[in-house]
């Protein structure tokens, strides 16, 4: 797969303290097929279109993701997370998850100064 161009929304993760129950929800709402995450103690979910490739996550609020905001969160590619966390800064937004390795890249969540709240991808 060719790395995606910066702007890209990339992912979606829903983060809340029972994922197994909005899992089954949004299997019937949504129509996602869903497929267990081993996350140790407790699975976290990988949802698809039937027949399709993943395209959301359902996190459990625990261990690393215990502080994520409790709603839908994008993720977006930047071409350099340090340069667009410092351009958060200086633009009166909020960095509310430092950077962290997810994959082949590292992300970090921000808030912008009127409270939107997104998760920023380098690949």
């Amino acid at each position: 797969m060719a790395k995606p161009p910066p702007g890209t929304i990339l992912w979606h993760d829903l983060t809340v303290n029972d994922a197994s129950g909005m899992r089954d929800f949004y299997a019937a709402v949504v129509g996602w097929e869903p497929s267990a995450v081993d996350m140790g103690d407790y699975e976290d979910f990988t949802l698809r279109p039937k027949g399709g490739e993943g395209v959301a996550a359902i996190c459990n609020a625990r261990g690393g993701s215990a502080d994520m905001p409790k709603s839908w969160l994008c993720y977006v590619v930047v071409a350099s997370l340090q340069d667009s966390l410092a351009t958060v800064n200086a633009l009166g937004g909020d960095v509310i998850v430092q950077p962290q390795r997810l994959g082949k890249g590292k992300f970090a969540v921000i808030k912008d100064p009127q409270g939107g709240v997104i998760a920023l991808y380098q690949v």
